[in-house]
């Protein structure tokens, strides 16, 4: 996980969320805070900046010029740059961190070297958790900026001589290229959007092509799956159909010790704010 003075969920309600990044406390839309109100004694105008999306006008980051163009936070896996993009992003999800530990234990406790396939790579915090632990990491982003920016965070973690592969494709056209090269892997790893295009145009929709995606997945395991991570931020999915469609694609009726749950963050009193879904095989007591 984050220590609190790297990243921390101060508060959320009302349609916002107040976090800190380091140095920087800032303000930006959570529409699973909608229904939520904010804590009164936390004070919301001590913020450094706030992400905002007007009805009329382009979304923007105000005060202007408050944020650098860039600066970093550390996990106990990585070094991150974050940068304030035009959609309100940082290049962090943090409720991500815990699955990141997770990666690390399970790579660790394996008797063998492992090839991990991570798709939708973003940044690098899951394939830097991975390749911190010892293993083989492919890392596929359909944007060639993204894959940039792992790069530099995986030199920023001095990880910069691990073998990882950075490619910038699309993943339904590589992972089907692997198949027939016959590349196969221990371990997967996905966040796929719910919508998204790869870098000729190629279409996503979760709806249609995750599906088909697991089923190529379980081809590229090819009965040597070690490690499943899934994590999912469509809003029409939820924890019995991700298990469901796990179930059908990849592990068969009722697969045990396999988890389905919610993401979400934390603040320091307990409060929890939904940040989607995730999928991991194996977990439980006694699968680390």
């Amino acid at each position: 996980m984050f220590t609190p003075d790297q990243y921390e969920l101060l508060d959320f309600g009302e349609g916002r969320k107040l976090e800190r990044f380091g140095p920087y406390v800032i303000d930006r839309s959570a529409a699973a805070a909608d229904r939520t109100r904010k804590a009164e004694l936390v004070d919301w105008q001590a913020a450094d900046a706030r992400f905002l999306r007007p009805r009329h006008g382009s979304a923007k980051w105000l005060p202007d010029g408050v944020l650098p163009a860039c600066w970093t936070i550390e996990h106990p896996t990585c070094k991150l740059e974050l940068r304030p993009t035009p959609f309100g992003h940082l290049g962090v999800f943090a409720e991500q961190a815990a699955n990141w530990d997770w990666i690390v234990r399970r790579v660790h406790a394996s008797d063998r070297p492992w090839r991990v396939l991570n798709l939708f790579a973003y940044t690098g915090g899951s394939t830097l958790a991975a390749a911190s632990a010892g293993a083989q990491v492919v890392h596929v982003d359909a944007a060639k900026n993204v894959i940039e920016w792992a790069r530099h965070n995986a030199q920023l973690t001095g990880l910069q001589q691990a073998p990882i592969r950075w490619i910038t494709e699309d993943v339904r056209r590589f992972t089907e290229r692997e198949l027939r090269r016959g590349n196969r892997y221990d371990a997967i790893i996905l966040d796929p959007p719910s919508y998204g295009h790869g870098p000729r145009g190629e279409a996503w929709k979760i709806e249609l092509h995750l599906p088909e995606l697991l089923h190529v997945c379980r081809e590229l395991t090819d009965n040597r799956l070690a490690l499943l991570l899934l994590t999912c931020h469509s809003p029409r999915w939820d924890p019995s159909r991700i298990r469901a469609i796990l179930g059908e694609k990849l592990f068969g009726t009722n697969p045990p010790n396999l988890t389905t749950k919610a993401l979400h963050l934390q603040t320091a009193d307990g409060r929890q704010l939904p940040c989607g879904l995730m999928a991991r095989w194996p977990d439980g007591r006694d699968q680390l």
